[in-house]
C-alpha cells in the first residue's frame, strides 16, 4: 500500500478498501446519468463521447449507440478496449469528484437486449416506446456493455513544492469491492 506521489503517478492505494471511498464511487455512479467514453481508432486517433448510461448490480454499464458512430467503430476495431469517466461537470473548479474505469466494451447479445432495455428505460425516468427490434437485426443502433477491469476515484488535492501547487490524486479501488457495494446496498 502506498500514498499518492509523483513516483506512482499520484495514485494512492492506502484507502482502496475504505468504505467511505467505495461509497463515494458508488454515489458518483448513482447520481450521474452521463459518462465520457474515450476510445481510440486503430491508427491512434482519439475520440471522446458523452453517453447516457444505465448499470446493473454487477457494475456492467450499458448504453445504446449507432453502429457506425466513431466510438462504436473504435470499439469494434480496438478489441473493445475503452476507458470511462463519470463525473458531474456542473460543480465549481477544485470540487469535482470523478470515477475512472478501464475495461472492455462489446455489443450486447440479442438474448439480453430486452432486459437491458428495461434498465435504460428506467434510468431515463420517461415513458419511451421502444422494442428490442429497435436495437437488433437491420436496425442501425445497438446496445453495448462495458465491463470494468480497473477503477479509480478522485482523491485529495495535495500541495506540492514551494509555493504550494495543488496536484489532483486518485485512489485505486478494487472493482470487486465496488460491485459488492451495489449487490449489498446499506
Amino acid at each position: 500500500m502506498e500514498s499518492a506521489a509523483e513516483t506512482n503517478k499520484w495514485v494512492s492505494t492506502i484507502d482502496s478498501k475504505n468504505p467511505e471511498v467505495i461509497a463515494k464511487a458508488q454515489r458518483i455512479i448513482v447520481s450521474n446519468i452521463y459518462y465520457t467514453l474515450p476510445t481510440c481508432s486503430v491508427d491512434g486517433v482519439p475520440w471522446a463521447s458523452p453517453v447516457f448510461f444505465a448499470y446493473d448490480e454487477k457494475l456492467n454499464i450499458y448504453w445504446s449507440s449507432a453502429i457506425t458512430s466513431n466510438h462504436s467503430q473504435n470499439i469494434y476495431h480496438n478489441k473493445g478496449r475503452v476507458a470511462v469517466a463519470i463525473f458531474n461537470s456542473s460543480v465549481s473548479e477544485g470540487t469535482g469528484e470523478g470515477l475512472y474505469f478501464y475495461g472492455t466494451a462489446s455489443e450486447l447479445g440479442s438474448e439480453r437486449t430486452p432486459q437491458v432495455m428495461q434498465l435504460l428505460l428506467h434510468r431515463t425516468g420517461k415513458q419511451l416506446i421502444r422494442t428490442p427490434e429497435d436495437y437488433l437485426d437491420e436496425s442501425p443502433r445497438r446496445i453495448y456493455q462495458f465491463q470494468p477491469q480497473s477503477a479509480w476515484v478522485t482523491g485529495e488535492r495535495l500541495p506540492v513544492g514551494s509555493p504550494n501547487r495543488l496536484v489532483d490524486t486518485k485512489i485505486q479501488i478494487n472493482v470487486s469491492d465496488l460491485q459488492l457495494a451495489f449487490q449489498n446496498p446499506a
